[in-house]
């Protein structure tokens, strides 16, 4: 109640006094009488007074919460990220949940975890116990050139040490920036030794790196895979990786500058080198002083994707026999997509041609150059390609088929006669989902490596997994 409220209540008050002090015949003749209206007016007003008071202490609890509930509203608005843009994944958490991140920062985290098993039969010699040839298909280790002294045989592994985790941030910066980070791990580090473990006891693996690397709108700094690779042609694979021989396939250090379908990188140099007369040898060499260059053009639609990429490297060599120092130009071409042929069906694809370009193909299954007799480079060149259909029989069974090959041109004159001619696979596969990211899978492979003395070896493998990924 205010004072204009007050004054309200006392105009009647003083009206109904006047009338009571004026009347026709109670002037000075009614004393008791005045003194007990004068008592009854003082007691209304101190009744007024009371009133004012208590309206007075109400209004001041009111704007005090209100004002409390200012301040606690402001608080949230600076430590609430802003919502996220529509299509966007909502943030696991309002606040920043490290007291070291920036200000609007969201975290992710995900991964899989993965039971690998299969049966491995190969036709000229074993695939050596705790090898990378027994826990996936890796075209290089398939036994060739044991004649008869060599048997082949059958044997069975299981392992879960390439399921896998990854964590990473998003950050909303001033002005509209956007700043990200990203770590990817699996098991797949150190295999069966005294110090990690082993098949007898305790099947310990070691933590592995797989991506690490930080983002600034277009910009990309870190570990990641080569720009020279389309990871989304891949097949869906029950496989590691499926049709390696086929496949562009490296993760290393590189600066990368994307936008919209074009992205351009330079990236980590090593040269992989095949010995004079060294058949399938093979020397590591980093003294090239110059990145290698990949430029990338990656269209998509509805229809799917297309991708055509380039990369022009240098292959060098120091310190040869006559100690001199040799050098190469490398280059390749990749051409790659996948093409939907509707709802339930895709086509996936991937062919690449170069020289010098080895250890970017196949898991290195050949080398970039060979070494003549004075230690001089001869460049190495390939050809190598897959094809793969996908077919969904229902939501929650889908079904895969593949081939992929490589070819080499190996100088033999240089490489001698027990280096990788060519290789192939085919695969057949069925992954079924019974519940949602939980994948029960199992494919047939068939391998096969040639040599350029024409010995040949052959693999077959019924690989299956268990997989849930969250």
């Amino acid at each position: 109640m205010n004072i204009r409220k007050a004054s309200l209540v006392r105009r009647p008050l003083a009206a109904a006094l006047f009338v009571a002090l004026v009347a026709p015949g109670a002037a000075f003749a009614q004393t008791a009488r005045e003194k007990a209206l004068e008592a009854r007016v003082a007691q209304l007003e101190q009744q007024v007074q009371l009133l004012l008071q208590s309206q007075q202490q109400q209004q001041g609890q009111i704007t005090q919460q209100q004002t409390q509930i200012t301040e606690v509203k402001t608080a949230q608005a600076a430590v609430v990220p802003p919502p996220p843009k529509p299509g966007a994944p909502a943030p696991i958490q309002k606040t920043a949940i490290s007291a070291g991140a920036g200000p609007n920062t969201r975290f992710t985290y995900g991964g899989f975890i993965k039971l690998d098993a299969s049966v491995t039969s190969t036709n000229d010699g074993d695939i050596a116990d705790g090898t990378v040839g027994r826990m996936f298909y890796v075209p290089k280790t398939i036994p060739v050139g044991g004649g008869a002294t060599r048997e082949g045989g059958a044997d069975t592994d299981m392992g879960a040490q390439f399921s896998r985790f990854w964590f990473a941030t998003d950050t909303d910066l001033e002005g509209g920036d956007k700043l990200k980070s990203y770590l990817e791990f699996d098991l797949f580090g150190g295999g069966s030794t005294a110090f990690t473990g082993n098949e007898l006891a305790t099947n310990t693996y070691s933590l592995t790196l797989r991506q690490a690397y930080v983002q600034w709108n277009n910009w990309l700094a870190g570990q990641a895979w080569t720009n020279f690779q389309d990871t989304a042609a891949l097949p869906d694979t029950v496989d590691f990786l499926g049709p390696t021989e086929g496949t562009v396939f490296v993760r290393q250090a590189q600066l990368r500058y994307t936008k919209g379908p074009w992205s351009f990188s330079m990236e980590n140099p090593e040269t992989a080198i095949t010995p004079y007369r060294g058949n399938m040898g093979q020397i590591q060499s980093d003294d090239g002083a110059m990145p290698d260059f990949t430029a990338r053009y990656n269209p998509k639609g509805d229809w799917g994707h297309f991708s055509v990429a380039g990369l022009v490297r240098q292959l060098k060599y120091q310190n040869g026999p006559a100690n001199v120092d040799s050098e190469k130009f490398g280059w390749g071409l990749s051409l790659s997509g996948k093409w939907n042929l509707g709802k339930n069906d895709d086509l996936r694809y991937m062919v690449t041609g170069g020289e010098g370009i080895g250890r970017y193909v196949g898991l290195a299954l050949n080398n970039d150059a060979a070494l003549d007799a004075t230690g001089d480079l001869d460049n190495i060149g390939v050809v190598a390609g897959f094809l793969g259909w996908r077919h969904a029989f229902s939501s929650k069974l889908r079904g895969n088929v593949f081939y992929s090959r490589a070819q080499y041109d190996n100088p033999t004159d240089l490489t001698g006669l027990g280096i990788t001619k060519s290789s192939q696979s085919a695969h057949i596969n069925l992954i079924y989902s019974p519940l949602p990211k939980l994948d029960l899978g199992a494919e047939y492979i068939w391998g096969q490596r040639e040599l350029e003395s024409g010995d040949r070896g052959d693999l077959n493998r019924l690989q299956t997994h268990v997989k849930y990924t969250f």
